[in-house]
């Protein structure tokens, strides 16, 4: 269970709770998608569980929920018109992989051509 001062400082459960004012693009029971703040491509949309969830890691036991998050991926691509191009999902998991707010969320990017994630190996 997460400490209160960490739910209460979380900006995920802030932005979940409403105290933004954030659009939401979509929703269902147990997720949210909204826009990010700093787009990486023209559609870059989180996903993000209403319940403070950290990482991947608190996700594993909860496979009702990870399903209900790549559902609702979908769903935004769909309300996005991305599908028929092609969209990327991704996440970071832990400070080495680029994450930056400890509640585990979920990219949706498109609208351009996206390129590979990592250089080719030789």
């Amino acid at each position: 269970m997460i400490p209160t001062d960490q739910f209460d400082t979380c900006v995920f459960c802030r932005v979940v709770r409403g105290e933004f004012g954030t659009e939401f693009v979509a929703q269902s029971e147990h997720a949210v998608a909204f826009r990010d703040l700093q787009p990486q491509a023209p559609v870059h949309i989180l996903v993000a569980p209403r319940r403070h969830v950290a990482d991947l890691s608190e996700l594993v036991d909860d496979t009702a929920l990870a399903g209900e998050l790549l559902l609702l991926c979908r769903a935004v691509a769909l309300g996005e018109g991305i599908v028929s191009s092609g969209y990327r999902v991704i996440t970071n998991d832990g400070p080495d992989a680029g994450q930056s707010v400890f509640h585990v969320h979920l990219h949706v990017l498109g609208g351009r051509q996206l390129g590979p994630l990592l250089p080719a190996s030789n």
